[in-house]
């Protein structure tokens, strides 16, 4: 678990650099730039939402097999 918080720490310290970076170096005009990031946004929250979708399916699908392993247990 602490590996998990770990990444996830550094992750988001990555990615602020990273946009602090771009916001410094990059030659496009701010208009062009917030479109940027507006899409690059839009697309990493539809990757989480997918990432969460699939997941929940994964558990979904385990807690299935466990109660289906548990009515045969029962029997």
């Amino acid at each position: 678990m602490r590996w998990l918080i770990r990444f996830l720490v550094g992750a988001i310290i990555g990615g602020v650099v990273g946009s602090v970076l771009a916001l410094l170096l990059t030659p496009s005009s701010g208009l062009a730039l917030r479109q940027q990031i507006r899409n690059c946004a839009l697309d990493i929250q539809n990757e989480v939402r997918q990432a969460a979708m699939q997941r929940r399916v994964e558990l979904e699908h385990q807690l299935d097999e466990l109660r289906a392993h548990k009515e045969i247990k029962a029997e």
